[in-house]
């Protein structure tokens, strides 16, 4: 059995992962990534795509930028829609800053490339992964690859594992409250190959329930429609979603292009945060500690906040400060609570609820009437503009 000595092990080879790696390889501390599933599972998940300021800063810095420069579609702001009117919402000219579209995988590709070239250890189709021993000085993985057993002994665990990974579970349920809230709508995507009808983003509420268009590149578009969550993809032809989506983003002298669909999916909205992201030497960042609705585009800006400050936490203590490591769970689940706030008020703006059908009416008027205030005050637009770009770590 192969025996491995570490200084962070890291459990899961998604962005959280490899970016925390790679952050931690730029200052010269050494880490193995271990994950459960294959590289091209990896790189296929088709998610975010949308990258607040700061975090396209601290990919530049840790020089994962030329790729996202080239081919990051830059963006000033948004629009928001509603009966029948769209309204930009202009970040730049607000507040001075910008996102830009540039899809997860795209990161993970970049990731994937940095990490391939410099030689890191990644183990990819792991088999049995399990940690142990996360409150010793000592603790360590184990796990199955390609048919051999492997033992790594590390100074920390990190998991970047995921909702469903292993980490979390290895806190004591007593040490652990978990928050959680299940929205009563889903969202059905499209990946389709047509260029984007819009230069930038679209969130439409409409009677009929949200729709939003977004892009991946000048030559596909990313498009969704509330649905219920029991809804069925197979209900969904291609037809269908065409139509609900031409109602649902018209507005009068704009045109939305059709194109081939090549993949729709229903992703169910949810909120979730666990009470800690730290337990003696395991730390929890991304979406093994928190996720949040689509809506506002927080998910992978999350978890780049989380490694940003992790990383920092992990570089301190190696050189004799461990005050920023012992911090990392109050800092990590601040910024995720103000990240929370603002993905349930963006969520509850722009989505139609109809489980009560007594006050649904109402909410919706209420909603046109909130995205109105939002069109005609200037500081409604720049706390929007703040909270959608980033507010920084």
């Amino acid at each position: 059995m192969p025996h491995e000595r570490t200084r962070v092990a890291i459990i899961g080879a998604g962005p959280s992962g490899l970016l925390l790696a790679w952050a931690l390889r730029q200052s010269g501390i050494d880490s193995i990534v271990v994950e459960n599933r294959s590289r091209d599972y990896v790189l296929g998940r088709i998610r975010a795509g949308v990258l607040e300021q700061g975090s396209v800063e601290t990919l530049t810095r840790l020089g994962l930028g030329d790729r996202l420069a080239r081919e990051g579609l830059v963006h000033d702001g948004i629009y928001l829609q509603w009966g029948g009117e769209r309204q930009h919402i202009d970040f730049a000219e607000l507040i001075g800053r910008t996102v830009t579209v540039y899809g997860q995988q795209e990161v993970v590709k970049d990731l994937m490339a940095a990490h391939d070239a410099a030689g890191s250890t990644v183990y990819y189709d792991s088999a049995d992964v399990a940690v142990h021993g996360v409150e010793t000085t000592s603790p360590r993985v184990t796990f199955t690859h390609e048919g051999e057993a492997h033992d790594i002994t590390a100074d920390f665990i990190v998991g970047a594992d995921g909702f469903h990974g292993i980490c979390r579970s290895a806190i004591p349920a007593s040490e652990l409250a978990l928050y959680d809230r299940t929205y009563p709508y889903a969202w059905l995507g499209i990946l389709a190959d047509v260029a984007p009808s819009t230069d930038e983003l679209i969130y439409a509420l409409h009677e009929d329930g949200f729709a939003m268009h977004s892009m991946r590149s000048p030559h596909v578009s990313r498009l969704y429609l509330q649905v219920d969550p029991a809804e069925k993809i197979e209900a969904w032809s291609d037809e269908r979603i065409w139509e609900a989506l031409q109602v649902r983003l018209g507005v009068d002298g704009w045109n939305l292009t059709e194109g081939p669909i090549t993949e729709k999916s229903i992703t169910p909205m949810r909120s979730f945060v666990a009470s800690r992201m730290d337990y003696k030497n395991l730390f929890l960042v991304g979406d093994a500690g928190h996720i949040v609705p689509p809506t506002g585009a927080k998910g992978l800006n999350s978890a780049i906040t989380d490694v940003t400050l992790l990383a920092a936490g992990l570089i301190d203590h190696y050189a004799g400060d461990d005050t920023r490591l012992a911090g990392y769970g109050a800092a990590s689940l601040g910024n995720q609570w103000r990240v929370q706030q603002f993905s349930q008020w963006m969520t509850e703006l722009l989505h139609r609820d109809t489980t009560d059908l007594q006050s649904a009416d109402f909410n919706y008027r209420s909603q046109r009437g909130r995205l109105d205030y939002v069109s005609r005050s200037a500081h409604a637009q720049r706390a929007l503009a703040e909270q959608y770009t980033g507010l920084g770590f």
